[in-house]
């Protein structure tokens, strides 16, 4: 059995790290060689330079591929993993194109998980706690009805003026704020051309209360579903949206009235244009720490009274361990690579767990990467 680990980007390194340290054996593949030596040649010299056929060549039934690649490698991967008889395992959202190979992986044996990351992953395994801290309160009641929200963010630790500072290229972030969005507002469906059309103000219930800027983002409408609301119930609010600093809608608002002019391969090579300045003037430098908040939350009412009312918080920042994006979103990765070879997770294409053995297990993992982790009692 082997881990073969695909990609050693920014964030990669903690996750991909741990599973050395702990003696798994573990063959790096990434596209340049020299940066997956610079990330961890000091552990390890099975390193190689990314390649499908060696890849293939090498895979044996039962061994693990991780895709820390760009997202367009994901499916690719995962049906060379079902080809082999081995799993799959990546942070990234589950495709339609990967939703459809649930049948052959089933069929195969094999676990090809997905979204267990930072934001999707933790926000999922919240969300599932949550549900199950509802059902087991003898709260519920057909007459309920729920509030939902879950917002995530990475920010700048310490505020600048542009209210943002990129880890890496900012054009993944310009072509986001291009894409609408489907969430639930009083108990109707709210869609969302762009997000800056939805943004509301959020108050994080963190141990000094902080106040941010937040808006939808993607489709929210299956993750019903997923974290388990019934079809009849009675469901008030229920978003998946970023979290931004307080102030971060006026210090892009020139960026937002561009990007609505932009069409075509001219607007594509503006959008780059802007990418580079933008890199230029608001990336991360060397000892720029980092932050990440991320609160979701369950609000139950029965005839306009509180029966429940909880928020997941997380707050964590860059130290000498490095970044907080890296070891939120690689750390659980790793994670979801040893329950799958403990198989704990059975055949198929899934999402973060919703088993209560693997999310405390995963949580506490958690607990040590932030600097705070609570779940907070508004009742």
């Amino acid at each position: 059995m082997t881990i073969h680990w695909c990609g050693t980007g920014l964030s990669a390194i903690p996750g991909l790290r741990r599973l050395i340290q702990a003696d798994q054996p573990v063959t790096v593949w990434n596209r340049t060689r020299d940066k997956a030596q610079a990330a961890v040649g000091d552990l390890t010299d099975d390193i190689h330079a990314f390649d499908p056929d060696a890849l293939a060549a090498a895979l044996a039934p039962g061994d693990v591929v991780v895709s820390m690649l760009p997202a367009d490698w994901h499916v690719p991967l995962a049906k060379l993993a079902i080809d082999k008889g081995a799993h799959f395992v990546s942070s990234s959202y589950i495709a339609p194109e990967m939703r459809v190979l649930d049948q052959r992986a089933r069929a195969a044996g094999v676990a090809l998980v997905n979204e267990l990351g930072l934001d999707p992953g933790i926000d999922h395994l919240m969300a599932h706690w949550l549900m199950a801290d509802y059902r087991a309160s003898g709260a519920h009641n057909p007459e309920n009805d729920f509030s939902f929200t879950s917002y995530c963010g990475g920010i700048p630790k310490i505020p600048n003026a542009f209210r943002y500072k990129f880890s890496w290229s900012p054009l993944g972030v310009l072509k986001a704020l291009r894409s609408p969005s489907r969430s639930i507002r009083e108990f109707s469906e709210l869609n969302v051309q762009r997000p800056w059309d939805a943004l509301g103000r959020y108050d994080a219930p963190l141990p000094t209360p902080e106040t941010f800027e937040v808006y939808p983002n993607r489709d929210s409408l299956p993750f019903l579903a997923e974290y388990g609301f019934e079809p009849g119930w009675k469901v008030r609010d229920f978003v998946r949206g970023t979290l931004r600093l307080n102030g971060w809608a006026a210090a892009w608002s020139d960026i937002f009235t561009e990007i609505e002019t932009l069409q075509g391969p001219e607007g594509e090579a503006r959008l780059r244009e802007m990418s580079a300045r933008l890199w230029r003037d608001n990336a991360y430098g060397p000892d720029d720490p980092d932050r990440v908040v991320l609160c979701v939350a369950l609000h139950v009412r029965r005839a306009g009274e509180t029966v429940y009312h909880k928020t997941y918080t997380m707050d964590a920042w860059g130290d000498a361990r490095g970044t907080a994006m890296a070891r939120l979103v690689s750390i659980p990765v790793s994670l979801a690579v040893e329950a799958v070879l403990n198989r704990e997770i059975p055949a198929g294409v899934s999402a973060a767990p919703r088993d209560p053995k693997l999310i405390n297990r995963f949580m506490d993992q958690v607990d040590r990467l932030a600097q705070h982790l609570q779940v907070v009692d508004h009742t």
